[in-house]
C-alpha cells in the first residue's frame, strides 16, 4: 500500500504475546506495541486528532505555530503532523526527560524549551505555565493542552480501543496502561467498557503522582507529590482527560522496578520499549499473578514507546547504577527469603469473620505481629498488633467485633525477583508487610524482621 503522506500511518499497531517475563501467570497476557505508529509511540494517535479537531473548529490556521508542554513524545507525533500540514512547533519539556527525546524534537524543526522539574504546576517556570505562556505572547498559535483536551481521550476512543477489541476478538478481560495526561487509559476503557461492562482497567501510576490516592479517598493529597524519574505516567496536576470512573483501580510501580522490567522486556522478549512500558508490565504482572484464576483471562498492556528515547538513560548500565537501579552489591530476592522461610511451615491467617479477641490469641500463640484476613479463599485485608492493641485501648469493646470490622487493607503483593532494597522500599507505616506467590501459587509473608535477617547474612 503506498501512502501519501506519513501520518497516515498512524495506527494498527500489533498484539504480541509475552512468554517469558510471565511465567507461572495463569491466563494470556498481550501487549499492545506502540512503537509501530511513526513517531515510535502512542501519542501520535492523539497529537493528530488535537489536530484535526483544531483545524475543523477554525482555532489552527495555516503558517500557524503548535505550542504544547510534552515530555517528548507528544511532541515527536505533533511534530510529524506538523510537517505535514505546514505549521511550525514550539515545546516546552522537564530537565528530567531523557537527551534523546529533546534531540529528536530538534531535528524535525521544533524549538524547545526546557523547564524545571521540581517546581509547582502553577509556577511560572513549569512547562505547564510556559507553554500557556507562549501561547498567549505568539500570533496565530495553538496551544493543544493535551492533558485538559478531550480529543486526546477521543483519538483512543476512535481507534486504540477498536483494534484492541478486533484483535483479541472481543476476548480481552482486563486493560491495563500508564496513567499520564488520561487519554490512553480513559479514551480505551471507555470503548472496552461500552463492549463489555465486566472489562477491568487497571492504570499504572507512579510514586510520587497523586493519582493513586486520589482514586482511593478522593484526596489531592499534595503530600504524595516529590520527584520521579519514570517518563510520561504520573501527574501532580488532575487533568480532565483522566476520567477516575472509567479506572477500577491504580497500582504504583517504583522506579526502579520499572527500569529492570524495561530491560528484561528487550533481553528476554525482544521489545525494545521505553521506561513506562516497564511501568505497565510490572504492574499488569503483579495484578495477574494476585487475580488471575483462569486460562480465559486476557489481559492487553499498552506498551507506549520506543527504547531509542532511553539510551543514555535505563539502557545506560552506568547511568542505571548511578541511579542505584543495578546494584555493584548483590542483595538477596523475595524467592531467596521465602526459601529460608519455608521450615516456618504455611502462611498464618485470620478470617474476616472470627472475633477480634480470638485473631488476638492466634496471633499470640504463634508470636506473630500480623497476618493477613482471609474471606474464604480471598485475601481481602490485614490485620496488626500494634493497630489492634492502639483500638484496645481507646475502646475495649473492639475485642468483640469481628475482625473484617477492624481490618487494614491488604498487604501488597510482590514479584519472586524484587531485591531486598526494593522489598524494603515498599514497606511502610501504612503497609507493615509484603505477600509473595511461589512457583506453586502458595503465598508467603515478608516481614521487616525477614528483611534485616536477609541483609545481615
Amino acid at each position: 500500500m503506498i501512502y501519501n503522506t506519513i501520518i497516515q500511518t498512524i495506527g494498527n499497531t500489533p498484539l504480541v504475546k509475552l512468554n517469558k517475563i510471565n511465567k507461572g501467570i495463569k491466563g494470556t497476557i498481550l501487549v499492545k506495541i506502540e512503537y509501530f505508529n511513526p513517531g515510535n509511540s502512542v501519542k501520535d494517535r492523539m497529537a493528530l486528532k488535537m489536530v484535526e479537531d483544531a483545524e475543523k473548529a477554525g482555532i489552527l490556521k495555516p503558517g500557524g505555530t503548535i505550542i504544547e508542554g510534552t515530555s517528548g513524545n507528544t511532541g515527536m507525533g505533533l511534530a510529524l503532523t506538523a510537517i505535514s500540514r505546514g505549521y511550525k512547533c514550539v515545546f516546552t519539556t522537564t530537565d528530567k526527560q531523557s537527551k534523546e527525546k529533546i534531540d529528536v524534537l530538534r531535528a524535525l524543526g521544533a524549538e524547545v524549551i526546557i523547564c524545571p522539574t521540581n517546581v509547582h504546576p502553577k509556577d511560572p517556570r513549569s512547562y505547564y505555565s510556559t507553554a500557556a505562556r507562549l501561547n498567549k505572547e505568539t500570533p496565530n498559535s495553538f496551544y493543544p493542552n493535551q492533558y485538559d483536551n478531550l480529543s486526546n481521550s477521543v483519538a483512543h476512543y476512535e481507534t486504540t480501543g477498536p483494534e484492541i477489541w478486533r484483535d483479541t476478538e472481543g476476548k480481552v478481560t482486563h486493560y491495563v496502561a500508564g496513567v499520564g495526561t488520561g487519554g490512553t487509559m480513559c479514551g480505551v476503557s471507555k470503548f472496552l467498557k461500552e463492549k463489555n461492562k465486566n472489562i477491568k482497567a487497571i492504570g499504572i501510576d507512579t510514586y510520587g503522582s497523586v493519582f493513586k490516592k486520589y482514586k482511593e479517598t478522593g484526596v489531592f493529597d499534595e503530600n504524595e507529590i516529590y520527584p520521579y524519574g519514570t517518563e510520561g505516567i504520573g501527574e501532580d496536576i488532575l487533568p480532565q482527560n483522566v476520567d477516575f470512573k472509567l479506572i477500577d483501580q491504580f497500582i504504583k510501580v517504583t522506579d526502579k522496578d520499572a527500569a529492570i522490567m524495561t530491560r528484561r522486556l528487550a533481553r528476554e522478549e525482544g521489545m525494545f520499549v521505553g521506561w513506562s512500558s516497564g511501568s505497565a508490565v510490572f504492574g499488569g504482572l503483579e495484578y495477574a499473578r494476585e487475580n488471575f484464576k483462569s486460562d480465559s483471562d486476557v489481559m492487553v498492556i499498552i506498551l507506549p514507546d520506543h527504547g531509542t528515547r532511553y539510551l543514555g538513560k535505563i539502557y545506560n548500565d552506568s547511568w542505571m547504577r548511578d541511579h542505584g537501579y543495578i546494584e555493584s552489591r548483590e542483595f538477596a530476592t523475595a524467592k531467596d527469603i521465602i526459601a529460608a522461610k519455608s521450615k516456618d511451615g504455611a502462611l498464618i491467617t485470620v478470617n474476616k469473620n472470627e472475633k477480634v479477641i480470638d485473631a488476638i490469641s492466634k496471633l499470640s500463640k504463634t508470636g506473630i505481629s500480623q497476618a493477613p484476613v482471609m474471606d474464604k479463599d480471598q485475601i481481602v485485608g490485614s490485620l496488626t498488633d500494634n493497630k489492634i492493641l492502639r483500638m484496645l485501648i481507646d475502646d475495649p469493646a473492639i475485642k468483640s467485633k469481628t475482625v473484617g470490622d477492624v481490618m487494614d487493607a491488604p498487604f501488597t503483593f510482590v514479584g519472586l525477583d524484587n531485591t531486598v532494597d526494593v522489598l524494603a522500599s515498599l514497606i511502610t507505616r501504612d503497609n507493615s508487610a509484603l505477600l509473595v506467590r511461589d512457583e506453586k501459587n502458595h503465598v508467603h509473608i515478608i516481614t521487616q524482621a525477614d528483611l534485616l535477617m536477609a541483609i545481615n547474612k
